[in-house]
């Protein structure tokens, strides 16, 4: 019923006559009574209604016409020429009340044609001077002046990061021309500054996308040193997620930016430093070094192949109490010590090594030295020091380097007594693993070459007494040079026969021999493939057929050797034995560890060539 009563109620206002009008009675008489007893309250009654019916179309619909007629009857009259006054009230600088919907209301009026009625200079001054900074933007999109709008944006407190999308968008899309386009651009690159203090990162992208040939000029121009700071991490850190391949600058910023990172951001610059490609090593390393950032010189230099030098930066920055005053930082200033020295041990003579390895434990024993007792918390690091060089450094000179130090050589064993039987319980472990792996290992190859012999030496019955290609009975056949030749699926063959199939090849010095039936009938006739890798020294059982591990030479010859020892001399030979990864199979399954390491304990080595020999 309400929305029914309304409605009648605005098609009553919106009448052209009234039902008693003279003939000379103006258009939409109804509202311009209204209109002469109150203006204002008028006009808030109808903002109101129409507010309560926003979601109802039809209401919409009586909205819009209602406000066509507003403006109809204040453009007609003189006495309802009310434009300017409203004007002047939307845009009076001292009511700072309902700023926003003022705005919008005029907004909305000169969108709806109300403009044509208003000078445009005037409407632009009065709008700046209230900061209708949407109603500026309005009119110089009118004018085509886009480079104007881009200081609306950056004073407008309310869109102020709208502006980095709106400057993209007339430089990347089409429908502006090149003047247009210049304009904005050049604008832009006059508010630089401000859009670096608006937003680095949104600035530096920019910057990256649209000025990437003026990016020298504008760092050049920058007094600030921490807003440069921060437009060069957002540009130059990968992190920060620019595309890297939009921007090509000399490594001399990249060192400008890591010299200002130093100063305002230290704890990030190793860090930054690994995720960074174009900066000099000797430049960079001076700049870490003239701010004493030990682990970042340490890192560089490591980069660099200078390996003591990383690990004396380290060392340096271990031995300065004044720098490490917590156990908490000598623990991981000495665990990161230690991860440098083992991550390069590997590549070093015995030499290189000791002088990594031997100067760490005599700077964690000296402090116990100087104190005359060993403290538990240096203690334990220093057991960690030992038990990690360890696996590089042999356990006697380690021992004899201790002893040979001034200080324990006056015979006071009992400050290191701690340490070497830690040493000693090590040694102990050790050795006991390695006599049990040992003997793991004695007892697997003695199983696997009793199996073997086991294999080469069984007798095999064939299924039939005649040759599977030529068909006669081998007994028959009286060729001296002629073999039998018995695989272990059971067909026999003359060797003649299996030569004239090309089934037997040598390979040093010892003919290899293939199935002719089970290839050729089983396997798809795929005998010519199976037989080209025989030629090629592939490790293929004679038997069976199928991808095997592939031995090294001395694996290869010591097994030939072992062959040839145990065949025999009879007419009929078997080749019923297993393929040489078969041999080995066994003793993989408990040396894998030890080869892939290639060590076990103090200097000990263990390699799979010598347990063949055996």
């Amino acid at each position: 019923c309400l929305i029914f009563f309304s409605l009648q109620v605005f098609e009553f206002l919106i009448r052209l006559h009234s039902t008693e009008g003279s003939v000379d009675e103006e258009v939409y008489p109804h509202i311009r009574t209204l209109l002469h007893f109150d203006t204002r309250e008028f006009l808030n009654v109808l903002a109101l209604t129409f507010e309560d019916f926003k979601n109802d179309k039809q209401a919409v619909e009586y909205q819009q016409r209602i406000v066509d007629i507003l403006l109809k009857v204040s453009l007609t009259h003189s006495n309802f020429y009310i434009l300017a006054q409203v004007l002047e009230f939307l845009c009076s600088p001292d009511d700072d009340s309902r700023h926003s919907e003022r705005q919008q209301v005029l907004l909305e009026l000169l969108q709806a044609g109300g403009i044509v009625q208003f000078e445009e200079s005037r409407l632009i001054q009065m709008a700046e001077k209230a900061e209708f900074y949407q109603i500026c933007e309005f009119m110089y999109e009118r004018e085509l002046r886009y480079d104007k709008i881009i200081g609306c944006y950056l004073r407008d407190p309310v869109r102020k990061e709208e502006v980095f999308n709106y400057i993209h968008n007339i430089l990347s899309m089409p429908g502006y021309s090149a003047e247009e386009k210049q304009s904005v651009w050049d604008k832009a690159l006059e508010h630089i500054k401000e859009l670096l203090q608006l937003s680095p990162c949104k600035a530096a992208d920019l910057v990256a996308i649209h000025f990437s040939e003026q990016i020298e000029s504008i760092i050049t121009n920058l007094q600030d040193q921490f807003l440069l700071f921060q437009f060069l991490r957002s540009l130059l850190d990968p992190r920060e997620g620019i595309n890297q391949d939009l921007i090509h600058l000399p490594p001399s910023i990249t060192e400008q930016f890591i010299e200002l990172l130093c100063q305002y951001s230290p704890d990030e610059v190793l860090e930054t430093l690994k995720v960074l490609e174009c900066c000099r090593l000797e430049e960079t390393i001076q700049i870490t070094q003239k701010h004493q950032l030990h682990e970042a010189s340490s890192y560089l230099l490591e980069k660099k192949g200078d390996i003591h030098g990383a690990f004396l930066v380290m060392l340096e920055r271990l031995q300065s109490s004044e720098q490490l005053p917590l156990l908490e930082n000598i623990e991981d200033t000495l665990m990161k010590t230690i991860a440098l020295c083992q991550r390069n041990s590997h590549n070093l003579n015995q030499q290189q090594q000791e002088a990594l390895w031997f100067p760490l434990l005599e700077a964690m024993m000296s402090p116990q030295k100087l104190s005359g007792s060993s403290q538990y918390p240096l203690k334990s690091l220093t057991m960690q020091v030992l038990n990690n060089m360890a696996a590089f450094i042999a356990l006697p000179s380690i021992l004899q380097r201790i002893l040979q130090d001034p200080v324990y050589g006056k015979g006071k064993l009992g400050e290191i007594q701690g340490l070497v039987l830690g040493m000693l319980d090590t040694f102990n472990y050790e050795q006991t693993l390695l006599e049990t792996t040992t003997n793991l290992l004695n007892h697997d190859l003695h199983w696997s070459l009793c199996n073997l012999r086991a294999s080469v030496t069984r007798g095999l019955t064939p299924k039939q007494d005649y040759c599977c290609i030529c068909l006669q009975q081998y007994k028959r056949r009286q060729e001296t040079a002629d073999e039998i030749i018995v695989f272990s699926c059971g067909h026999l063959y003359h060797s003649l026969c299996l030569l004239s199939k090309e089934c037997g090849v040598v390979t040093k010095g010892l003919m290899r021999w293939m199935c002719y039936k089970c290839n050729s009938s089983n396997k798809g006739g795929k005998l010519s493939e199976n037989f080209s890798e025989l030629k090629k020294g592939s490790a293929t059982s004679l038997a069976q057929t199928g991808s095997e591990s592939v031995l090294d030479p001395q694996q290869i010859q010591a097994f030939d050797q072992l062959c040839r020892l145990n065949r025999g001399t009879s007419r009929v030979r078997t080749t019923r034995f297993p393929s040489r990864s078969q041999l080995v199979r066994g003793i993989l399954r408990v040396a894998r560890p030890l080869i892939r390491t290639g060590s076990v304990g103090f200097g000990f080595s263990l390699g799979f060539h010598s347990v063949l020999a055996i």
